[in-house]
């Protein structure tokens, strides 16, 4: 099967197959063409150019793409898909003045959703789970990271592993498993935290390996629920087992998770609300990606990622969405990118490399994904007509996508 789409007004990101991430300055340059076509055979990119130089081939299917941009989907490298029933009570709470950890002190919070998911069949968790994951297809993401932790049960992680082991059996989208056992301590285990402890190292991740249900492992580092010392406990567990750790560190504060992360070679460090000048200083010249999470800081009014800062000091930068039920209902990474614009200041060069080739990273799927290049699979944003790139964030409100392709084909 060959397609050919011709007459592209701009071709976004254009990468040779050696980049894997870009950083600081690289960041504010976005590599397109103008006036360019594109050829996908089966589910690769195998060429693409300037209409002067558009091969004459006999293509299975055409698409004339006058006046619109394509771009690599988005590459979404933090969510929570998978879970049972939502938390709308709780935004209410908030609108009344309860914050975040209040609620969560009161019973609400992740021990609400694992409360639900535990109650929850996994055939319900799966068909739940289903329409929120055809719905970020549709709003352009091709490829997503998920993770467990709203089991907090040796049964309930292992549950929800299944369900996204599942999704990516039943779907084109790229998606990578992360257990996150370590999300918060179970009410039975409020005072014993070293008894959870070894329920995650000793009985969770033994049968997650049998069943080879997860490629990373992921702790909530944060006051009030995983120390740095316990956060190094269950990374070096992981590591027994071949699981690669990407971290939730710096939501509300600072307490030297990002060094311990980086010191254990994270693939990623996650939220970053609150970041100092050792922590900047601990991620230059790391293989560990900082990843933002816009929509978070906007649904709970809580800070920004200081993106600008860590720019300026040489580091990268990614997008994801956090998509849950407490603090980001919402998988939108169109909205991610337009908030990274609008509140974090970011260019919409450095929101769309942060959304696509650094999100691709952040998964540890950059051989594959994040950017067009020969090789790589066709998985594609086509857009509606539209003036420039630059409305993409501009217009946050509105969905600009006409077409999203996964492996080669127009997804419905």
């Amino acid at each position: 099967m060959i397609t050919l789409i011709t007459n592209i007004k701009e071709l976004l990101q254009i990468r040779e197959s050696n980049i894997k991430k870009v950083s600081g300055k690289e960041m504010a340059t976005l590599p397109t063409i103008k006036n360019a076509f594109l050829v996908i055979e089966n589910e690769y990119i195998t060429n693409f150019g300037t209409m002067d130089n558009c091969p004459k081939i006999n293509a299975d299917k055409t698409i004339d793409a006058t006046g619109k941009i394509v771009l690599p989907t988005w590459c979404d490298s933090h969510t929570h898909i998978v879970y049972a029933g939502n938390r709308e009570s709780e935004f209410v709470d908030r609108i009344n003045g309860l914050s975040y950890e209040e609620i969560a002190n009161r019973g609400g919070g992740i021990l609400n959703s694992a409360k639900k998911l535990n109650e929850t069949s996994e055939e319900e968790i799966y068909n739940q789970s289903k329409v929120r994951l055809e719905e970020v297809m549709q709003l352009g993401t091709g490829a997503v990271e998920i993770k467990s932790g709203y089991g907090l049960t040796v049964e309930g992680e292992l549950k929800m592993l299944r369900v996204i082991k599942k999704l990516a059996e039943n779907y084109p989208i790229k998606i990578k498993a992360t257990f996150l056992g370590a999300h918060a301590f179970p009410t039975e285990y409020k005072d014993n935290h070293s008894g959870y402890i070894d329920l995650i190292i000793n009985e969770m991740l033994p049968k997650i390996a049998q069943e080879n249900l997860a490629e990373y492992i992921d702790v909530f580092c944060e006051t009030g629920y995983f120390s740095v010392e316990e956060t190094e406990k269950i990374m070096e567990a992981g590591k027994k087992y071949g699981l690669i750790s990407k971290i939730h560190v710096n939501q509300f504060n600072a307490i030297g998770g990002i060094a311990a992360s980086v010191k254990h070679k994270a693939l990623s460090v996650d939220h970053l609300e609150i970041v100092t000048d050792e922590d900047i200083e601990a991620l230059k010249n790391s293989e560990t990606m900082p990843v933002a999470l816009p929509s978070c800081s906007y649904f709970l009014s809580i800070p920004y990622t200081p993106a600008r800062k860590m720019l300026q000091a040489g580091l990268p930068l990614a997008l994801a969405t956090d998509f849950n039920p407490g603090s980001t209902p919402s998988g939108n990474m169109n909205f991610v990118v337009a908030t990274a614009c609008i509140k974090m200041k970011m260019t919409p060069e450095e929101a769309i490399n942060a959304a696509t080739i650094n999100g691709a990273y952040a998964m540890g799927i950059s051989d594959t994904h994040g950017s067009i290049t020969i090789g790589k699979k066709a998985n594609l944003i086509i857009t509606k007509p539209i003036t420039s790139y630059y409305q993409l964030p501009y217009a946050f409100g509105s969905n600009l996508i006409e077409n999203v392709m996964i492996e080669g084909k127009i997804i419905y």
